[in-house]
């Protein structure tokens, strides 16, 4: 009876796993669009009962408390801290495993204070993009740097990193931020910013929670206007778009004028579209494209179609355009749904996307888990703008995929102790400024070779990239599975300050180590052995 059981549910997992498109059609998208309306019902909820931000002060000396409680323990007893935050709550890749950690509960969903005089707002670290975007842009107002996902949240890309297509100008999302407001791990409450507890502040960005709580933060506000204009630049030959890349970017100096915001897809390695928006007043002689309404195409299929209709240039109204990539999640959605840009399914079922991130973490068996990890490729990882060929040919010889994503972004030289991320190499310093220029290269998707059933081995072509990425001077984004040893990660990144943070202000012994808490909880090197082996 055991063994006609067992057998039963690995035959059903097997079949879930060979027909994700027809489950995820049939169940994932209903089950999602469900669990979405039951957590916003509830979210809104829990606004109306108990959210306030008069309250925060309150909420936060009740985080104290909790710390506090943790501190009286026997130190034999005490086991490391974590937010009680549910991992499928995470946009992160992994699994950390919190139920081997002390947890506390963080429930900080306000938002505090728009300060218009000095243009920053600050927030508790609960609040999303969606939410902030609602908030802000009807006010005439948006984050200096506003991710694509909707879900993300404000507090978790503190401690982690965002880039937009609006960093070429102002830098990583950790740039733009005046202030952590962080419970230590012996319960105090401190302000860090660039004038006090400035070592902090320095190390906090990037630490993914390895330093203490997060309960609110201030960051920067730009002036915005109702509308992007858009226009969608097709190139053809790669040395012709990586040099208007560059150029469109700011990496030519100070004289070529740039755009607010800039990124482009890369199609093949021959073709690729560039996009430059800026904020703008309605215009009559101008289309006003609403791109994210159910039936449109998806936002990187319909920046495709100027591969051969030529030239463009459109209206966006500014919330639609900074959630673009919300519904097929930049490409992602694809390998799940192959044919979910169909015209006939948007129109039936395109109301029901994007599958929500968090339902379908919180749906991932270690059977989908082991799948994706092995058969698909979903990395963010910040190069040198200069080695853009270069990255592009070492992206197509290891992974065999397109699109891939660019956008610019700023890297700052802050001189030496400034943080997690290393110093810009000379060679890369835009001319006259104190900044690098970078880009995000996306890649995300099916390997060509295993949709060839050709020979991959998913951890040997990872380890190349991060060797490739090491070697030019660039970094992962750590919200994705890293297949670095710890020897590799120190030589990626810059812990020097960070090892000197956790000791000074009580971390080490109360937090999971930076590397510890994003690596991921499958055995990497493991799985690359039994890839050798076959």
């Amino acid at each position: 009876m055991y063994m006609t059981e067992s057998l039963w549910k690995h035959h059903f997992i097997e079949f879930l796993e060979n027909n994700r498109a027809l489950v995820i059609l049939l169940f994932c998208l209903p089950a999602s669009f469900i669990f979405d309306l039951f957590f916003t019902l509830k979210a809104k909820l829990h606004r109306l009962l108990f959210s306030s931000p008069g309250l925060h002060d309150q909420r936060v000396r009740n985080i104290q408390s909790q710390v506090q409680l943790w501190n009286k323990l026997p130190k034999t007893e005490r086991k490391l801290l974590c937010t009680s935050r549910p991992n499928w709550l995470s946009l992160s890749t992994t699994f950390y495993k919190k139920e081997l950690c002390h947890q506390v509960a963080i429930n900080l969903f306000d938002i505090l204070e728009l300060d218009e005089r000095n243009l920053t707002v600050r927030v508790e670290p609960m609040v999303t993009v969606g939410d902030i975007t609602k908030f802000l842009i009807p006010k005439g107002y948006t984050l200096a740097v506003t991710l694509e996902i909707a879900d993300a949240t404000l507090g978790g890309l503190a401690l982690g990193t965002g880039m937009t297509t609006h960093s070429h100008k102002v830098g990583l999302y950790h740039e733009n931020i005046i202030s952590y407001e962080v419970v230590l791990a012996d319960g105090s409450l401190v302000k860090a910013s660039s004038e006090q507890y400035d070592d902090l502040y320095k190390a906090l960005a990037w630490s993914h929670g390895s330093l203490g709580f997060l309960v609110a933060l201030t960051v920067k506000i730009v002036k915005v206007k109702p509308f992007i204009k858009m226009s969608y630049i097709p190139l053809k030959g790669r040395k012709n778009y990586c040099e208007m890349i560059r150029l469109l970017s700011g990496d030519g100096g100070s004289d070529y004028p740039v755009s607010n915001y800039v990124e482009a897809t890369i199609f093949t390695r021959d073709e690729a579209v560039i996009m430059i928006g800026d904020y703008a007043d309605f215009d009559p002689t101008l289309s006003v494209n609403h791109l994210t309404r159910w039936y449109k195409p998806w936002f990187y299929k319909y920046t495709e179609s100027f591969l051969t209709k030529g030239k463009h240039t459109e209206l966006i109204p500014l919330r639609e355009y900074l959630l673009r990539h919300n519904r097929s999640i930049f490409w992602v959605v694809e390998s799940m749904i192959p044919f979910g840009n169909n015209p006939l399914f948007r129109l039936i079922f395109g109301w029901l996307l994007p599958p929500k991130p968090a339902f379908l973490k919180f749906t991932t068996t270690p059977g989908i888990r082991a799948f994706t990890f092995t058969k698909q490729v979903f990395q963010d990882i910040v190069l040198p703008i200069r080695k853009l060929e270069e990255q592009i040919e070492t992206s197509e010889k290891l992974f065999d995929t397109y699109p891939l994503l660019v956008y610019p972004c700023r890297v700052y030289d802050h001189g030496p102790n400034s943080g997690q991320l290393k110093t810009p190499n000379k060679e890369y310093i835009v001319e006259g400024s104190n900044y690098a220029m970078y880009n995000d290269l996306g890649i995300y998707g099916v390997p060509g070779f295993v949709k060839r059933k050709e020979k991959y081995n998913p951890v040997t072509a990872m380890r190349a990239m991060e060797k490739f990425t090491r070697d030019v001077g660039g970094f992962s984004f750590l919200y994705a599975d890293i297949f670095m040893n710890r020897e590799e990660f120190e030589e990626m990144f810059d812990l020097s300050l960070y090892e000197q943070v956790r000791k000074k202000y009580g971390a080490e012994g109360a937090f999971p180590h930076l590397y510890d808490k994003v690596t991921p909880e499958i055995d990497v090197f493991e799985i690359g052995r039994q890839y050798e082996i076959k």
